[in-house]
């Protein structure tokens, strides 16, 4: 009896770590999956953009190190969650296409690796915090625009997907808004009054110059993407250009426009913010802008997947390059001043 007794015991003893190990890797499986969720790619480059707003904003306002730090802070941390919930309900809502596609049947929920009410409420419980973290550290002003990209992306973009290829254009909205929360989050800094802490962030001119940059950039960039994968597209029921366009000219005539739209959109901030942006900024701007243009030109010429993948790099190369000039310019233009 004895010796059966220390069996068990021996036998217990040596399954508690194997458990403990393996509701460990469960855990850690779905943290990972949870991660992916809310697209991380995506939502870094929503957080720059907004870094980006806020930064133009902030430069030659008066700052404490204190109020500059935590404005900064907020604006980061309420746009990555914001944008992480979004991205999270996103994927909620598309889970069943987001499966009949080749490029997304391996994302947390295709694959089961998260149950669909855990998605939900992943990316519920993200939304709020990040709109909450922007209400408390950075105003009003900031909060609201970031709840209105949700509802726009979440509630508009994604449901008008699989029904008018018109959803590019309504889904660069929410893309081009992060840029007006950064904005918004510097200028609320010490508003004395209701009015400047709401109203005046959200009519600076500058500020919209920035969403403008954004939401011109985004449409050769997603209509690229869409081209390239037109019958994944298509496997999921989605409604893109490409798709209805089998010569590929319209689409190629719709990218060529909007890219050479960009070129005066993107030196439009040199004239709205002269005391802080100048030739530097407006150089390579027009360098950049002017060859991202002459991609998507030569599509009009020739439709070849290589010189889609081309125009679709060019885009990727645009825009972080134009936003760093912007920025380093005003940096270089507040240091001199």
């Amino acid at each position: 009896m004895r010796k059966h007794d220390a069996t068990i015991a021996q036998t217990s003893t040596l399954a508690t770590p194997a458990i403990v190990g393996a509701d460990s890797a469960a855990l850690a499986h779905r943290l990972a999956a949870a991660y992916e969720l809310t697209k991380p790619r995506i939502t870094r480059m929503v957080a720059i953009t907004a870094g980006v707003g806020f930064t133009m904003a902030a430069i030659g306002r008066p700052w404490s190190a204190a109020g500059l730090f935590v404005s900064a802070f907020g604006c980061i941390l309420g746009t990555s969650l914001s944008a992480s919930g979004a991205n999270a309900l996103n994927q909620w809502l598309e889970r069943d296409r987001d499966a009949l596609m080749h490029r997304t049947r391996t994302r947390p929920l295709p694959e089961h690796r998260l149950s669909a009410n855990a998605a939900l409420g992943i990316g519920l419980a993200l939304a709020f915090a990040g709109v909450f973290v922007l209400w408390a550290l950075c105003g009003p002003a900031a909060a609201l625009v970031s709840a209105a990209t949700i509802i726009l992306y979440v509630l508009l973009y994604t449901p008008l997907k699989p029904v008018t290829a018109f959803n590019t254009l309504i889904g660069a909205v929410p893309g081009a808004l992060p840029p007006v929360v950064g904005w918004a989050a510097a200028w609320s800094f010490g508003a004395p009054t209701a009015y400047t802490a709401i109203v005046d962030p959200l009519i600076q001119p500058a500020a919209w110059a920035l969403f403008l940059i954004m939401l011109v950039w985004q449409v050769p960039h997603v209509l690229a993407i869409a081209w390239m994968h037109r019958e994944d597209y298509a496997r999921g029921g989605y409604r893109m250009l490409p798709m209805s366009d089998p010569s590929g000219r319209t689409t190629a005539a719709t990218m060529a426009a909007w890219a050479i739209t960009l070129i005066p959109v993107s030196l439009a901030p040199v004239l709205l913010m002269p005391e802080s942006l100048g030739w530097l900024y407006a150089s390579l701007a027009l360098l950049l802008s002017g060859g991202f243009a002459a991609m998507c030109l030569r599509l009009l010429r020739s439709t070849e997947r290589r010189h889609i993948r081309a125009a679709f790099f060019a885009s990727i190369i645009h825009l972080p390059l134009v936003l760093m000039a912007m920025v380093a310019d005003a940096l270089w233009h507040a240091w001199a001043a």
